[in-house]
């Protein structure tokens, strides 16, 4: 088929369910203002003050206990000792708390016993369903000692029917003892979807579909209301990845896949599957040799590889045939810091270019009218968009059906410029693909130094602009631009909450209650930027029977604050991440690898990294980078083609070195005079 006619293909699908649906009255906007937001129902509150666990019990075999050793308030807090392995903790059941189709927010104060070195604990689910486990967590792993208390907070829509559910705090290595305070498990009374307020999909029909990433959660109650007003097109964020569908070879998983595809095909909607070749959520049995250990680039290997890549593939597309037009069939497969490119993924080094040659022809086959893409990050980033343009060049010349570049559109309220962005576009036009907006947001940080309790007012009105300026692009492209998805539904539920580091952001068209943000009207209608929105009368959802029961709280509201006034941490995120790894030693000698992520929003344009030995060791030879040392201190500088990091890139280096007596590592890095994380 040719290119032309596999453009035209999904809007014109799209039209023609358009034309069987009822058509949306738009209702004149007034000029009340927005309603103060509700406060949230507590359900479950475990203080442990009164000498009880309240309801807490042991997962295992450890023993959890009432004690007033420690208590973040009051007298109490619960122990738990006796842990003999990581999973083990404390747990909770609320199976008959929490109900279907409503998202709470769980938060719990975590600390090490006395005495215990520190750690990393993280707070999650598990649900089970005719027998079947689940787990999924709530806030990731989260760095505690024995000196203070760490919150973690995080929230969780259930999706599932679910016969047990249960929530529970572990580690994520060792057996540390803990104790837990001041549980809290509540919800916002639910606002109905706005009907009075224009389609995003009405106001983009003339230039290109719009679809947002979603998972089960947001195929229920107002979720799934406000995704079949506003959105004609879906990405299934992670139900149709490896690690989903194949955690075993030979043996799919596709409930949630399905779900998400049958609501979709019930109700009109567009399909994007994401994604069958990345570097990450791949199960380990996949870069397994036929004896089961990790692979070595063999010729048998890499056969076997691709066999499996190509079983993998039949299975997940051959299963949903025409309901899913489009595909990104490679992610992420550029690392701009290589001379070549090329990402050296366990796929690359086992098999090189030929993973990518695989994947396309034998998507091509299963689906022959889908639409294949090549999707990546930071692709309005010079270097890297010039390395996926010689890619696909490439690829392209070769036969390789590439039918399309992705350009993910991770961005913030600073960066990037739309000149920019328009040069990312203008780049691949000469090719003759189609390319697509695959996974947009906008964040309202700066630098990864902030934190705010709620967006202030002002970075959802620059937020506004933004979005506003990126959309007038796209649409001045829209013969280029095929589609358009931000990546989530409503701020309510965000990856950007836990990356790259923990805090709440706001980076889509929606707020945590579902309502229209001043972000929604810069693509829909600019001129309403900052105007009030009418606001829906609060439902008060019923709240189920707990013991013991417990009255709503007071609690900061969360509209957004007239000023940006940031809440202080611990410890400021830092802007980088450094991994140093002594790779060999012997008797006067070693050698060491380096590497520097960049945790920013902002590329890093030449780079000068320094620490201090502590042993009196030296460098005697460095290799991508320059290096200088004076006494103890060592700095390194970018080499010529290393220098541009992009936001989640990285640069490396290695060298040789001497030591005498002790070889330890340094303890802190700088980056162009900026602290570093370790590890």
């Amino acid at each position: 088929m040719h290119l032309t006619s596999r453009r035209s293909a999904l809007p014109a699908a799209l039209a023609t369910l358009a034309a069987t649906a009822a058509l949306a009255v738009v209702v004149p906007l007034t000029a009340t203002p927005p309603a103060h937001a509700a406060d949230p129902v507590v359900v479950v509150q475990s203080t442990f003050d009164d000498g009880t666990a309240q309801g807490w019990t042991a997962r295992a075999d450890e023993t959890v206990a009432a004690s007033t050793a420690t208590a973040h308030s009051g007298t109490h807090s619960l122990a738990v000792t006796g842990r003999t392995r990581s999973w083990e903790g404390p747990t909770r059941n609320l199976l008959e708390t929490m109900t279907k189709g409503t998202r709470y927010t769980l938060s719990v104060w975590v600390r090490l016993a006395a005495g215990q070195p520190s750690g990393q604990v993280r707070l999650s689910l598990e649900r089970r369903t005719a027998g079947t486990a689940a787990y999924d967590q709530v806030v990731g792993n989260t760095a505690v000692t024995a000196d203070g208390w760490v919150n973690l907070t995080g929230s969780y829509l259930l999706a599932h029917d679910v016969d047990y559910l249960a929530t529970y705090v572990e580690s994520a290595s060792g057996t540390a003892s803990l104790h837990i305070d001041d549980f809290q498990l509540s919800y916002l009374p639910t606002k109905p979807i706005q009907t009075d307020i224009p389609a995003v999909k009405s106001a983009l029909a003339d230039a290109f579909p719009i679809g947002a990433a979603i998972g089960p959660q947001q195929l229920v109650g107002n979720h799934a209301e406000l995704l079949k007003r506003h959105f004609n097109s879906i990405t299934p964020g992670n139900v149709l990845k490896w690690d989903a569908t194949e955690p075993t070879e030979g043996q799919f998983r596709f409930t949630d896949a399905d779900a998400l595809v049958g609501f979709a095909v019930a109700n009109g909607i567009a399909v994007r599957g994401h994604t069958l070749v990345w570097h990450q959520q791949t199960p380990t049995w996949v870069f397994n040799d036929a004896a089961g250990n990790p692979m070595t680039a063999t010729p048998e290997n890499k056969a076997l590889l691709l066999s499996r890549l190509e079983a993998h593939i039949r299975a997940v597309v051959g299963r949903y045939g025409t309901k899913i037009g489009v595909w990104d069939v490679a992610n992420e497969v550029i690392d701009e810091n290589q001379a070549d490119g090329l990402r050296r993924s366990r796929w690359f080094e086992i098999t090189g270019l030929d993973y990518l040659r695989t994947a396309f022809r034998v998507a091509r086959e299963v689906a022959p009218t889908a639409a294949l893409y090549i999707n990546d990050y930071n692709t309005n980033v010079p270097a890297k968009r010039d390395k996926l343009h010689a890619l696909v060049a490439q690829l392209r010349s070769e036969g390789v059906p590439v039918d399309g570049v992705g350009h993910q559109m991770h961005v913030n309220i600073d960066w990037p410029s739309v000149s920019e962005t328009e040069a990312m576009l203008q780049k691949f036009i000469p090719l003759g693909v189609e390319q697509q907006i695959t996974e947009m947001d906008i964040g309202i940080y700066r630098n990864n130094s902030e934190s705010f309790p709620t967006p202030p007012a002002d970075r959802l009105l620059t937020q506004a602009y933004r979005y506003r300026d990126l959309f007038a692009l796209y649409r001045r492209y829209a013969s280029e631009i095929t589609s358009v998805t931000v990546w989530g539904l409503a701020d309510d539920d965000t990856w950007l909450d836990s990356f790259p580091v923990t805090r709440k952001d706001a980076p889509l068209l929606f707020d945590l209650e579902l309502q229209a943000k001043p972000a929604y009207w810069g693509i829909v209608d600019p001129s309403r930027i900052g105007a009030p929105t009418p606001t829906p009368t609060v439902s008060p959802t019923v709240s189920p029977t707990v013991s013991p029961t417990v009255s709503p709280t007071a609690s900061p509201t969360v509209s957004p604050s007239p000023s940006p006034s940031v809440t202080p941490t611990e410890e400021a995120p830092k802007p980088c991440r450094v991994t140093y790894t002594v790779t060999n030693q012997w008797t006067g000698g070693f050698q060491a690898e380096v590497k520097v992520v960049n945790t920013s929003y902002t590329p890093v344009n030449g780079w000068t990294l320094r620490w201090a030995f502590r042993d009196g060791q030296s460098v005697s030879q460095l290799w991508n980078g320059t290096v200088s040392q004076t006494g103890a201190t060592v700095t390194v500088g970018n080499a010529s083609w290393n220098g541009i990091v992009t936001p989640n890139g990285s640069a490396s280096f290695g060298f040789l070195g001497s030591w005498t007596g002790t070889n330890s590592r340094p303890t802190s890095f700088t980056l162009n005079n900026v602290p570093c994380w370790l590890g």
